[in-house]
């Protein structure tokens, strides 16, 4: 059975969640294209600001089909090629995408569901959440951006090793690595998700969204970066959200 992505609206919080529990939530091409389209009403919608990405039946994201990979790369390369620029699709919309995307991983994320939790903002994990780079262990490489993202959070060192060697990695080794935001009870990955979305969602967008772009570009010169912190700051200042909030912390500060 196919992996279908279903949606559910909690407040100012959508959820989208990976439902083909027979397979743990596999990756096909017709989540990658769901996934790109529900985020892009997400983002023309004022009234979701924040996205949760989670999975059905007690696991993440087992990432590939297997038996479709051990198919096409007999009888078309060129559809798997078209499935690997869909999934990079999905990949780059997380990335950019200007509202907070949040993980909540329970269970297995393995390979492409790795990468898939990765290209998140921030990653909350149940106690039992296992992270596994499975892809040496079938003969391949890593898709999705797992090398950039490992690479950027971990270094090279500590990125090679769990590219290489594809150990299984638990919530408490990928907090204490800083991949993951928090670790939550078991069962519990998609509230605590759901409460940090919520106190996102009080933030001003624009400034999250400002953040959002201005970390995804610190690879730039530092005189670079530094002119785009301005122009964005300036362009917050500006707004109503930054006064109302200055205000109202200058009356807190005042009745102290």
């Amino acid at each position: 059975m196919t992996t279908e992505l279903q949606t559910e609206r909690l407040g100012a919080t959508l959820v989208l969640r990976l439902n083909g529990p027979a397979t743990r939530n596999a990756l096909s091409p017709q989540v990658y294209a769901a996934g790109v389209e529900t985020l892009n009403m997400a983002e023309a919608n004022p009234d979701v600001r924040a996205v949760v990405l989670t999975g059905a039946g007690g696991h993440f994201c087992g990432g590939g089909d297997l038996q479709r990979l051990a198919h096409q790369r007999l009888h078309d390369m060129d559809a798997q090629a078209r499935n690997l620029d869909a999934f990079h699709q999905w990949i780059e919309a997380l990335h950019s995408f200007p509202k907070p995307v949040i993980a909540a991983v329970e269970g297995v994320a393995a390979g492409g569901g790795v990468s898939l939790a990765l290209a998140c903002d921030l990653i909350v994990a149940a106690d039992n959440a296992r992270f596994v780079m499975a892809y040496s262990q079938v003969g391949l490489s890593s898709d999705g951006g797992a090398s950039w993202h490992l690479r950027r959070a971990l270094g090279r060192q500590r990125a090679l090793a769990l590219l290489w060697l594809g150990d299984s990695q638990s919530a408490h080794e990928w907090h204490q690595a800083g991949l993951v935001h928090a670790v939550a009870p078991n069962g519990q990955a998609l509230d605590e998700a759901l409460t940090l979305a919520g106190r996102l969602a009080e933030r001003p967008q624009a400034v999250l969204a400002s953040l959002k772009e201005l970390v995804n570009e610190a690879d730039q010169p530092l005189r670079a970066h530094l002119a785009a912190e301005k122009q964005r700051f300036l362009d917050n200042l500006s707004l109503p959200a930054a006064g109302e909030a200055i205000e109202a912390f200058l009356q807190k500060r005042a009745k102290k």
